[in-house]
């Protein structure tokens, strides 16, 4: 426990990790994106590599707490067509992330963040028809899913890409936010033993800070639930875009 207290050294850097495990939280129960905050603050932290870790098992707790509250809305269907491809994209990710250092590393996060926004804003601006047209594709779920297998290897930064591919498929918000949390939990659980035993960014101290986190994840859960009720959607998430967006350039910059 002693080791996982002094992975943060200063009082601000405690205040801004509960902070980012409230993101999370929110993020996990529908509102998509706000969690990709979080991942610049995570590197700034503890580095880029080292912070995927301590990130992804922070995601698997806000996962479960998502997949128990909406285990009755999400769509396996879609889970299926994403699926196989995401787990071609996670081992290109593995190798990718294991041969660059540290600084080329946050760069290929901000890329990843700033390639799933990109598109968000072109399908957002596209006709109906050009919309339709490109669901109905064969390609259209394996690419995706290519794209978040390995932008949430590199990152955990499969949010802005996952929404950009739930928002074409015109689900409702419950089911939106219910099949992203069953997805991104699988890939999360899939992710631990890969970086655990390749990347050898997992420790017993990150589980233990983890844990410290846990109530900042569940008042961020509950804030979530209760937002989504009552939001409208079209201009929170312009300003989540721009706030996301602003992230990605931190990490390149």
């Amino acid at each position: 426990m002693e080791e996982a207290l002094q992975l943060i050294s200063s009082p601000s850097g405690w205040v801004l990790y509960f902070v980012c495990a409230m993101l999370i939280g929110m993020s996990k129960t529908g509102i998509q994106n706000v969690g990709t905050l979080a991942v610049p603050l995570f590197a700034f932290l503890f580095g880029a590599r080292y912070s995927t870790g301590i990130v992804l098992i922070l995601l698997c707790f806000a996962d479960l707490i998502a997949v128990v509250y909406y285990r009755k809305a999400f769509l396996w269907m879609e889970v299926k067509k994403l699926l196989p491809a995401s787990l071609a994209g996670l081992g290109i990710g593995l190798f990718l992330g294991g041969s660059v250092n540290d600084q080329v590393f946050k760069v290929l996060i901000g890329v990843c963040i700033i390639v799933g926004m990109g598109i968000m804003l072109w399908l957002e601006r596209a006709s109906k028809d050009v919309q339709d047209r490109l669901v109905g594709n064969r390609w259209y779920a394996p690419i995706f899913g290519l794209i978040l297998g390995f932008s949430t290897m590199i990152g955990n930064a499969a949010g802005p890409a996952l929404s950009v591919y739930m928002l074409s498929k015109r689900l409702p918000k419950i089911s939106f936010a219910a099949t992203s949390a069953w997805f991104i939990m699988i890939l999360n659980l899939t992710k631990i033993p890969l970086q655990g035993l390749v990347w050898n960014n997992l420790s017993w101290a990150g589980l233990y800070l983890n844990l410290i986190a846990l109530p900042f994840i569940l008042v961020g859960g509950i804030i979530g639930i209760k937002i989504i009720k009552v939001l409208p959607e079209k201009g929170f998430r312009i300003l989540i875009m721009i706030l996301v967006l602003l992230s990605a350039l931190l990490l390149i910059l």
